[in-house]
């Protein structure tokens, strides 16, 4: 019994209360949860205290959710989201949910299943079916739950429901971007990824939801692309997941999988955080395309890319550091490639693409892999072993940065104006990032030495 009904169970005892939805659901499957989901007659926000003093959480109204509170425990580790009885009445309540594997309740003390909908047959059947076509008209968010609940547990969506999603898909556009996302992010993060947005597709969500992935089908690319740009795009999402599986398959080390498996925001890993970048990253070459010489082109599409990965985002209502991750990401997506002429790597060079990339370079690096994994025209298999080079020589290069943490600097920016004579200003910012690239190229290595070189780069 997970922490959270047992803190449940021991404040609520005597009360009148029902676990329900995916609580009961998962219980049934055999999965642990840390979600529960409880129907209390009345106005829960008592019981949703009552719950918080004994958890040592926090309880507070979910927006947009009438009646809805939701208690959150300790580290956020747990929470729990009480809401109103439908009519006093549990078999009304569960007659007005989603699919019948989450129409399910028990007494929060314990007791017989309540399962008028047979939602219990369709989890043994593996499938995902509608309580009632009303509850997708009423709420067609409903329509991308059912395509993240299929993914997520492994099951299949019952063909009267997938035509009912279909029918009212185009309904989502009134529904608040944050509940979007909740959604849309948990189909993302699933390891059948390329699954939920098959369904997507097939249900027409996706136009309604991420029109910026649709606009990418059927633009063509160079000879170096054995795909268009939707196609593509899908297999550097592909090249992620492998790299959050399996990163020595891909060519890396590891350590790789550890730092992906980091959390970032919006409960999404590092890893998760790239899969947006993958669908993203791309998503300005349809109004960049162009021909010079004969040669297809998408100038700038780096640069436009970053400014459209973060207006979807903040559409979505993404938090701000995953907004800003996807953005430094995308914009910085080709630097890499461009490194692969230039070996072997000086120092000088491998500093510039830190700073450049920063705090993300080694996520960045990372990133470039998967994109040049599924870039495969003429030359791939050359061209994938030389840009593994350098990816490694820069994830190395990052790794040692991140470990070393910020270094005391030779010179102050004071004792430069003071001994070095350098003006205050713009240039005295220049100078000392100068200081910086050739302390780590080995140019100066003392502090004599940089008093000496601002000397000289000085007006």
């Amino acid at each position: 019994m997970s922490e959270a009904l047992q803190i449940a169970r021991a404040t609520l005892a005597g009360e009148t209360a029902w676990l329900v939805g995916g609580a009961v659901r998962d219980r049934l499957l055999g999965r642990d949860t840390d979600d529960v989901d409880l129907a209390i007659p009345g106005d829960p926000k008592r019981q949703a205290r009552a719950i918080a003093r004994a958890a040592g959480g926090a309880a507070f109204p979910l927006s947009g959710e009438f009646g809805a509170w939701r208690v959150v425990g300790p580290e956020h580790r747990w929470h729990v989201d009480l809401v109103t009885l439908r009519d006093d009445d549990i078999g009304a309540d569960l007659a007005a949910r989603d699919f019948t594997i989450n129409a399910m309740a028990e007494p929060l003390a314990g007791g017989e299943l309540v399962d008028p909908h047979g939602g219990r047959q369709d989890l043994a059947n593996r499938l995902v079916r509608m309580v009632s076509e009303r509850a997708l008209e009423d709420d067609p968010l409903r329509s991308l739950r059912a395509v993240r609940i299929a993914v997520e547990l492994d099951l299949q969506i019952d063909p009267a429901t997938g035509e009912a999603a279909k029918r009212h898909a185009s309904g989502i556009e009134r529904v608040a971007n944050e509940r979007v996302f909740s959604e849309l992010k948990r189909v993302i993060a699933a390891e059948d990824v390329r699954r939920g947005l098959e369904l997507m597709e097939a249900y027409g969500l996706t136009q309604a939801v991420l029109p910026e992935l649709t606009a990418l089908r059927g633009i063509e690319q160079s000879r170096f692309h054995h795909l268009d740009v939707h196609d593509h795009t899908l297999e550097v999402l592909d090249s992620v997941a492998l790299l959050q599986r399996d990163p020595v398959a891909a060519g890396l080390d590891e350590d790789v999988k550890a730092l992906l498996a980091e959390p970032l925001a919006d409960e999404l890993t590092r890893g998760d955080a790239l899969r947006w970048a993958a669908l993203l990253h791309d998503a300005a070459k349809p109004s960049t395309r162009g021909e010079h010489g004969g040669r297809v082109t998408f100038m700038g599409h780096d640069v436009q890319g970053a400014q459209l990965a973060r207006e979807v985002l903040t559409r979505l209502r993404a938090s701000s550091r995953l907004r800003d991750y996807v953005a430094a990401v995308t914009l910085h997506h080709l630097d890499a490639g461009f490194l692969v002429h230039r070996r072997p790597l000086d120092r000088r060079t491998i500093w510039r693409y830190l700073r450049a990339t920063q705090p993300y370079s080694a996520d960045t690096t990372i990133f470039t892999v998967a994109d040049r994994l599924a870039t495969r025209g003429d030359n791939a298999g050359p061209a994938i072993e030389a840009h593994l080079e350098v990816a490694r020589e820069l994830l190395a290069a990052a790794r040692e940065e991140d470990s070393a943490g910020p270094r005391t600097p030779l010179v102050r920016g004071d004792e430069l104006i003071r001994e070095a004579g350098v003006p205050a200003g713009p240039r005295l910012g220049e100078i000392l990032a100068q200081l910086e690239e050739d302390r780590y190229a080995g140019a100066i290595l003392t502090r004599e030495d940089a008093l000496r070189r601002a000397r000289e780069l000085a007006p």
